[in-house]
């Protein structure tokens, strides 16, 4: 039987989309059996992935697992997520290891650079190095012989989860516009949406979650040209609108990600994010430079305010966001 490696990513959708050059290139370049621990809700991002040998998922806690995940006999743990809870499950699967007369697994574990990012964000200080996070995970599987395989990120789309543009009343051209994103600090404000829309000349499908329903639906009512896709899918759903997409426009979100791994043209705005902390779209080799444009408001110094965003802005102005121009990213979207 061949050993078996247990790679590990609790959330989110778009660290999990990024962690599939690992998933393939331990698949395709070694022996083992691949398995893969992620949190419940998000299992759908790796729904159908081939790489994947077992998916396993919990709801909050490890201890959800019982004793089976701590039956498996695994060669080597990849911890891309490395916090207590996966701390914990790896003391313990060492324990069982030794318990049962087994070797121990081999421990690989993410490097999060947290001090260099505190330096960046609370500081100013960029100490980051200029290594994409894909590559960083792929560094930790370097010991098994693997190396990057330059194919970029993977997502497939299961046929129950295809869209029928026709049948949804959507276009069969058009702009993705991902309107969501998890923290306010990380988004245009609706008028800026409405002006960026309106200066498009293509349609646009508007995506995301429950969450931008009703803000999709405003936007929408404005223009003709302009289709509220928000609450309407799951995520496969919307990840099949990023894939059937001409280009998209989004924000520094899980579906960004998704464009990438689909090699579409991308135009990524940024608010108190900034992508030297390595998670802008991963595209391969030339097409990094030709599909993607990015839209941000250099020469702040309090940006970036977190590695993540906020609800508010701290300083209370909010310039990383309310001084970028709608007519500006619309014109990106012709330049790719």
């Amino acid at each position: 039987m061949p050993q078996k490696v247990l790679i590990i990513r609790f959330s989110s959708i778009g660290d999990i989309v990024l962690t599939t050059p690992v998933i393939r290139c331990l698949k395709q370049q070694t022996d083992l059996e691949v398995h893969f621990l992620t949190k419940k809700s998000f299992a759908a991002t790796l729904k159908g992935n081939p790489y994947i040998d077992k998916l396993w998922t919990i709801d909050k806690d490890i201890n959800e697992l019982s004793q089976t995940l701590l039956t498996e006999a695994y060669a080597w743990i990849i911890d891309l997520h490395g916090n207590l809870r996966t701390r914990e499950l790896k003391t313990r699967l060492s324990l069982n290891a030794l318990r049962h007369l087994r070797p121990r697994p081999k421990n690989r574990t993410f490097p999060k650079l947290n001090l260099q990012k505190i330096l960046l964000t609370r500081f100013g200080i960029n100490w980051m190095p200029d290594v994409h996070i894909v590559d960083r995970y792929l560094q930790t599987v370097r010991d098994l012989g693997v190396i990057n395989d330059g194919k970029g990120l993977d997502y497939f789309i299961s046929p129950e989860d295809e869209v029928n543009l026709e049948a949804e009343g959507l276009p069969e051209k058009y702009i993705a516009f991902v309107i969501g994103a998890a923290h306010a600090t990380k988004r245009l404000t609706s008028p800026q949406m409405v002006e960026f829309c309106r200066n498009s000349k293509q349609p646009i499908v508007l995506l995301g979650g429950p969450a931008e329903a009703e803000v999709g639906k405003v936007i929408a009512g404005c223009l003709d040209h302009v289709h509220n896709a928000c609450g309407r899918f799951k995520l496969g759903g919307s990840a099949d609108l990023v894939r059937k997409a001409a280009t998209v426009v989004t924000h520094d979100t899980g579906l960004m990600h998704v464009a990438a791994a689909f090699r579409k043209p991308i135009v990524s705005i940024w608010g108190n994010t900034v992508p030297d902390l390595g998670m802008y779209p991963y595209l391969p080799g030339q097409e990094a430079l030709e599909k993607q444009r990015r839209q941000e408001v250099v020469g702040l110094s309090c940006r970036p305010c977190s590695k993540i965003g906020h609800q508010a802005c701290p300083q209370g102005h909010f310039r990383c966001i309310l001084n970028q121009d709608p007519e500006a990213i619309a014109s990106l979207v012709g330049k790719i």
